[in-house]
């Protein structure tokens, strides 16, 4: 979810359908995901006891502490390219990348660091989620943006019957209205990362909403963005429901990440959604022998936004 700033900011070892939502028909092609207990709002089983604990990675507490990685090393392993300590999303997925997290209170792992400019190659560009604020050595910093990481336990979702599932046959339209709208890096296979739902007005469609990333037991609203000329009618608001209905559904929490000074934060604060932490996401890249990258700076003209 990035706009102005920049123009991209967007395990399990077996596969299952990604649960929808009552009113909804199933995904056009079956996602892989974990198999949890399907939870309460805040975590808790529907029995009201606590649910299994969610393995995450050395140097992680949390799977939101490092969202990238325990997305990439668990639930969506299966989409990951993986060298060593590093991780990325394929480039005509995701421009997203991670690294293995060394101990708390050290500085990052070189070695991870070394394994993910091997994966990007020489003045290859890595989108990475809670970045370091200074570039590793051998990298430099293109450009990065402040954000905010927040929880959807208190979210009040709920299906929506104007929404529909969005399918391969819809791609055109969706990445046509990311462009117009810029809600963050939407590319032609993007929509492989999860269930995306779209609202339409005289065919045409006007506002989606979807899932990115997947850490143990949450998953990342994402792509939320809504046509300039129909902007004002809630729409945005409903499919973010509606995604986290889907989500609940399947037995996982909903999160998302904003830009800091996005204004639709407090929109997502007044839909149920908590601010968890801060979280700096920052575009690097690895040393080349040659000083720029075709397209490079195109990464750093849009705005982190959801």
């Amino acid at each position: 979810m990035f706009t102005t700033r920049w123009n991209s900011f967007h395990s399990s070892s077996s596969t299952c359908s990604t649960a929808m939502a009552p009113g909804y028909p199933g995904p056009v092609a079956p996602n892989r995901c974990p198999t949890p207990r399907r939870r309460g709002p805040r975590g808790v089983a529907r029995d009201g006891k606590p649910g299994p604990a969610r393995a995450v990675g050395q140097g992680v507490a949390h799977p939101l502490d490092d969202p990238g990685w325990t997305a990439l090393t668990g639930p969506q392993a299966h989409l990951a390219q993986r060298r060593g300590g590093a991780a990325r999303y394929p480039v005509d997925v995701s421009p997203f990348a991670a690294v293995a997290r060394p101990d708390a209170g050290t500085g990052p792992d070189p070695a991870a660091w070394a394994d993910l400019a091997a994966l990007v190659g020489p003045g290859g560009v890595a989108v990475v989620v809670d970045a370091p604020a200074a570039a590793p050595d051998g990298w430099e910093t293109v450009g990065a943006v402040p954000g905010v990481q927040m929880d959807g336990s208190g979210l009040a979702a709920a299906p929506d019957p104007e929404a529909v599932v969005l399918g391969p046959a819809d791609v055109p339209e969706m990445v046509d209205l990311a462009a117009r709208t810029r809600p963050g890096p939407f590319l032609a296979r993007t929509p492989v990362l999860g269930t995306y739902l779209g609202i339409r007005r005289g065919g045409a469609l006007v506002a989606m909403a979807g899932e990115r990333m997947h850490p143990p037991g949450w998953t990342e609203i994402s792509a939320v963005c809504t046509d300039p000329a129909y902007r004002g009618q809630g729409l945005a608001a409903r499919l973010v429901r509606a995604v986290a209905a889907v989500v609940r559904a399947r037995g996982d929490v909903p999160f998302l990440h904003a830009a800091a000074d996005n204004p639709a934060v407090g929109l997502y604060e007044h839909l149920g959604f908590t601010r968890r932490r801060t979280i700096l996401f920052a575009a690097f890249r690895a040393a080349a022998d040659e000083p720029t990258l075709a397209g490079a700076p195109d990464v750093v003209k849009a705005t982190f936004r959801t």
